[in-house]
């Protein structure tokens, strides 16, 4: 696995998966730390052979930082089995068809990403089953209107081996 020391979402922000702006300009806590600045949620891609080997690494970088509020988007179909099963109250989990996320796929993947963007969490991780076309998610993460409410840092895309 090629993931980034301290976890996938490590190189998002510097080694520290949530970082000093976690709820920065939510309203939910008692000092924000700027002037009404939102808060990004740290978004990472992991692309890998399996949805077994995928969904494990996203649980241990979950368990790494359970007390880290994180959505996931899972391409493909439950697996029975799944890691991502018993992840707790602070973790998110949704899961969308397989297929291409930047051509058929895309629809899906913008309304599931509205809905849970609708209460930001800290952290998203995106497991997708091919990284054929990452590039061209990156693209769409980066655009309106996304753009204020997610960050892809440097590590942005963990793949898997």
């Amino acid at each position: 696995m090629t993931a980034p020391a301290g976890g996938l979402a490590a190189g998002a922000r510097g080694g520290d998966p949530h970082g000093d702006r976690r709820n920065e300009g939510r309203g939910d806590t008692a000092a924000p730390a700027g002037p009404s600045a939102p808060s990004l949620t740290i978004t990472t891609v992991v692309t890998g052979p399996t949805p077994r080997a995928r969904e494990a690494a996203i649980h241990a970088d979950i368990a790494a930082h359970p007390a880290v509020p994180t959505a996931v988007i899972l391409e493909g179909l439950a697996d029975a089995h799944s890691a991502l099963a018993d992840c707790g109250p602070q973790v998110t989990v949704v899961r969308i068809a397989p297929g291409c996320l930047c051509c058929t796929g895309n629809l899906v993947l913008r309304v599931s990403l509205n809905r849970l963007l609708r209460r930001p969490p800290a952290r998203l991780l995106i497991s997708l089953a091919n990284a054929e076309h990452a590039g061209q998610l990156h693209g769409m993460l980066e655009s309106a209107p996304y753009v204020g409410l997610l960050t892809l840092g440097t590590n942005w895309h963990v793949r898997l081996t």
